[in-house]
């Protein structure tokens, strides 16, 4: 379940060479991923905009960098990673339905789950120094880490 490799097709990514009808050169790429960042917009919200509205399928192919890695290197990074933001969100929306449906115990369950995945994100994030070491998850403050 959380290994690396494959599924049982053992599919792959296609091969990592710029098509030759690409619409954008990598320097105009990264100004719009810096333009969509300054914008408010995520990392995910900013490859969607840029597959549906400006036909590039792929940052990585086109300037041999990820987003987040562009957004590093001009100080737009999020203090939290959006993953981590995004699993609070499912966190906060299911404790105020458990709160709402104390019978309910497969929300609670989904809220045990839920609890975990994120304790272990944090766990990975402050191994990799995307956290800082002595950052802190607090379950019963949930809605501060969202402003």
């Amino acid at each position: 379940m959380h290994s690396r490799d494959k599924g049982k097709s053992k599919s792959t990514k296609p091969a990592k060479k710029i098509p030759s009808w690409a619409p954008y050169k990598e320097k105009e790429v990264e100004k719009l991923v810096i333009k969509f960042a300054k914008a408010g917009n995520t990392t995910s919200e900013i490859g969607m905009v840029l597959r549906d509205a400006y036909g590039i399928n792929s940052v990585k192919v086109l300037t041999g960098k990820k987003v987040n890695q562009i957004l590093e290197e001009n100080g737009l990074v999020k203090k939290i990673p959006e993953d981590l933001l995004n699993l609070i969100r499912k966190m906060v929306d299911v404790k105020a339905h458990f709160d709402k449906n104390r019978q309910d115990m497969t929300s609670k369950r989904g809220l045990q789950l839920t609890q975990s995945k994120i304790m272990r994100l944090i766990k990975y994030y402050k191994r990799s120094k995307r956290l800082e070491a002595d950052w802190k998850f607090n379950p019963d403050r949930l809605k501060m880490y969202l402003e």
